[in-house]
């Protein structure tokens, strides 16, 4: 195999690769052996006819197809790793000429790595924010933990009150029809709790047991249901229960009851403990974010759109996955946002486009600055992966495919040069 870089602009490559007779032969040998079983010629069993015979029966080219599948792949890599490319997107193959006895010629098309110019990155000046727990906070998570704690008695000789928790009966008519997603049975709301469209629930207050009341409201006009946003609508509700939260008295008691902790003081400290660790991420987070943002907005890259279009893809898996957790997917969402993919797809190529020019620029911070992934630094990472998922290390090492340790090995390189920024820069 011998090849040629025709010319590279505009992060696209165009190859000439030429492949000898001989691998050409093997490639066509391997199609026949592949394929014969589906020949039947007259005075052969089926499958067993030679190849000279199906050729002379079909044409010489019979086996061609099957053959540069075979060949193609293994001649553009080499080609690829000749010419020192990273592509980052299949290649468009185009036969330039082929025939047995004198080897395959073909052109291979590709979009590659584009070339990163670092602006600073050493130096950076970066704000550095603190932030600090406050009795507030403590107080409030205090109060969470009371609310989810809380019991709920029934009540039957009142009407409903702001914060109780109901159970409801509703229809809901727009221009006197009922409309899709507006009927409900046994459907439990806190009344307060902002779950419905504004209006809604500060109508339920004073309404009482069994006894149907109309709900007047207004859609906002950004509304998710084009057929409804801006529209009146009346609901027809009946309250069929009414629960009282009853809190608990904030003492050592409850938080006996709560936690692990003897007093509600041991509580509170460890619940200002937590707050702090979860500040001191966010602080840490936050200072790499602009750290890394401002040396991103300091280098120059032209991004191909096929690297924005494949994160695209990957948010879009993430938020699958994510819908597909909560016993969603994203047919359904779609649907109930009222949007279709290619919105939904454009609604993320901004983020997208910033996401790969960052990892380009890390990548390009790892390769000036020498940065690798050590064999310990692989080793721990495989080993904090295992403890993760609760799998021996021994075993898990062997699962591992050569693709899978290159990616951990890539992530190890992007946190490194992330350290590398961070700790060149300034905080002010």
């Amino acid at each position: 195999m011998n090849s040629k870089l025709e010319k590279l602009e505009n992060n696209v490559a165009t190859l000439e690769i030429s492949v000898s007779a001989e691998k050409l032969e093997e490639g066509i040998m391997k199609s026949y052996l592949k394929n014969v079983k589906k020949f039947n010629i007259a005075g052969f069993r089926k499958g067993k006819a030679p190849r000279k015979i199906i050729e002379r029966h079909y044409g010489e080219a019979v086996f061609y197809e099957d053959a540069i599948n075979i060949i193609c792949p293994d001649a553009y890599d080499e080609a690829v790793k000749e010419h020192n490319l990273e592509p980052v997107d299949r290649p468009d193959i185009d036969i330039v000429d082929i025939e047995s006895g004198k080897g395959l010629v073909f052109k291979a098309v590709v979009t590659v790595k584009p070339e990163v110019a670092l602006g600073q990155y050493k130096g950076i000046e970066a704000e550095k924010k603190e932030y600090n727990v406050t009795d507030e906070e403590v107080d409030k998570e205090i109060e969470t933990i009371r609310e989810k704690n809380a019991r709920l008695i029934d009540i039957s000789d009142r009407p409903v009150k702001n914060g109780d928790i109901t159970i409801i009966d509703f229809k809901g008519f727009v221009e006197d029809k009922q409309f899709a997603g507006g009927t409900s049975e046994n459907y439990s709301l806190e009344v307060g709790s902002g779950q419905f469209i504004p209006g809604f629930e500060e109508q339920l207050v004073g309404a009482e047991l069994g006894k149907e009341i109309d709900v007047n409201v207004q859609f906002p006009k950004e509304y998710n249901s084009e057929e409804l946003a801006g529209k009146p609508a009346l609901f027809k509700v009946t309250v069929k229960e009414i629960k009282e939260k009853q809190l608990a008295e904030l003492d050592d008691e409850f938080a006996k009851d709560v936690s692990e902790f003897d007093t509600l003081d041991e509580l509170k400290e460890d619940i200002r403990k937590k707050k702090e660790e979860q500040y001191k991420r966010l602080e840490k987070q936050q200072y790499e974010d602009e750290v890394i943002n401002k040396a991103v907005e300091n280098a120059t890259v032209d991004i191909p759109e096929v690297m924005v279009d494949a994160q695209v893809r990957i948010m879009l898996r993430d938020f699958d996955y994510q819908l597909r957790y909560q016993g969603l997917n994203l047919e359904a969402y779609l649907k109930y946002m009222n949007m279709d993919i290619e919105k939904l797809k454009e609604s993320y190529r901004d983020t997208a486009k910033s996401r790969v020019k960052s990892q380009l620029v890390l990548e390009k911070v790892a390769e000036v600055e020498g940065i690798a992934a050590a064999e310990e630094d692989l080793n721990a990472e495989i080993e904090k992966t295992a403890k993760h998922y609760n799998q021996d290390l021994e075993k898990f090492k062997k699962t591992l495919k050569e693709d899978e340790i290159t990616y951990i090995k890539d992530g190890i390189v992007i946190q490194k040069a992330i350290d590398f920024l961070v700790d060149n820069s300034v905080a002010i």
